[in-house]
Formats: C-alpha cells, structure tokens, sequence
C-alpha cells in the first residue's frame, strides 16, 4: 500500500465559541457564558474537571467581551475598573482582598467578572468573612466530562487539522476506550499521526489499537 501523505496545515488560532465543540455534558455552561452582561451581580464562576474545555470557552468569552485578564493572586484593580475580567484557576490561589474587590466591581457598569476552577467557589478556603458570603452566593456553571458527542467533535477537529481522514470505524473504537478529557484525544490523535508516519501506516482501527494498549502500559 502506497504511503499517504499527510501535511499538517492547522494553524493556531484563537479560542472561539465557533470552533467548540457542543454537547449534553457542555451546553448549558457555553449558553451560561453567553448570557453575558445579564449575570447575577455580573460573575459567573464555570467549573468543571480538568480536560473539559473550561479554559477554551474562558478565553473565547474574553474576546469576545474584550475582557481583562489578570493573575488571581495578585490582581491588577486599576485595569479591571469599567470592564469585564477573566480569572483562571482560581482554585488553585487567590487574593482573598483582591477577589473580594474584583467581585464588587463586577457589579459595577461595564463591569464582569469570569472565574474558572475545578471546584466550586463555596469550597475555597478564606478567612475573609465578606468574600466567604459573597463565594458561597456566585452563580455557577458546571461542565462535566466530554460526551460521546464532544468527544467525537474533537476528534473529528484534531483529525482534520493534521490532514487525516481514518475509517469511520476508528470513531468508536475510540470512544469507547479512551480517557474522557480533550487533551487525551488530542494526544490520541497525535500518536497516531506519528505511529502512522514512522511506520509508513495509514491511521485504522488496528493501529488506534496498538496506540491505545502501548498507552496503557505506560499508565501501569
């Protein structure tokens, strides 16, 4: 069997809400996000486990919304006054006083604050008894893990972008083996794309096998 040529022509691009894929497990986060200005005392706080896509529709809402992006343990005020703001990962380390005030002026005209973190803002540690309140009160939106659907949808994406057109059988075989996350399908598709040039192999369900099996010796 000839070699086929693979050219990988993806380009980077920034996130936007056109190039995420939707699912049951994502929906009701993305039109969540969307609902922007009309947030309850304009924050949204969108959670989810890792892998889930928290940080594509985060970085989409902010171009979208011409946000601020700034450092959740020490948060620039002054470039947050009068307009939206983007935290990421809160979870992981805050400003008790820096998220308190970023979540007053949230309230404010022109204002918006998106946090996102694996967690939910009612289980972060704060010995600051005015953010305590105002945490347990954020409005949230939760994505849980992919969907056979958005997983799909990813594949197919990552697929394209390296030029690679497998069988439509590799699909579930896939889906029905693989770790539920967006970077693991990503990964998956790049082992591939590699097995299948160093090989000189077209990608099919026997070498989405072997990629599979060499993975899971690896975990062991």
């Amino acid at each position: 069997m000839a070699r086929q040529l693979r050219l990988n022509l993806g380009r980077e691009t920034p996130p936007s809400f056109g190039d995420f894929e939707l699912g049951p497990s994502n929906a009701t986060a993305v039109d969540a996000v969307l609902a922007y200005p009309r947030w309850p005392g304009g924050c949204l706080a969108l959670i989810g486990p890792q892998g889930v896509g928290k940080s594509h529709i985060a970085q989409a809402w902010a171009r979208r919304a011409e946000a601020a992006r700034t450092d959740p343990e020490s948060p620039d005020l002054a470039a947050a006054a009068g307009r939206p703001v983007l935290l990421e990962d809160v979870d992981r380390g805050f400003s008790a006083e820096g998220l308190f005030h970023l979540i007053n002026l949230a309230g404010r005209a022109g204002g918006g604050l998106l946090l996102t973190a694996r967690t939910r803002p009612a289980t972060w540690q704060t010995d600051l008894p005015d953010l305590r309140s105002r945490l347990n009160a954020l409005p949230v939106a939760e994505i849980a893990p992919p969907d056979d659907a958005v997983l799909e949808g990813v594949l197919r994406r990552f697929f394209r972008n390296r030029n690679i057109r497998p069988p439509e059988e590799v699909y579930p075989y896939l889906l029905a083996r693989m770790n539920r996350s967006i970077p693991d399908a990503e990964e998956i598709v790049r082992r591939l794309d590699e097995a299948g040039d160093a090989g000189f192999r077209p990608v099919t369900r026997v070498l989405a096998r072997q990629i599979l099996e060499d993975a899971q010796q690896l975990d062991l």
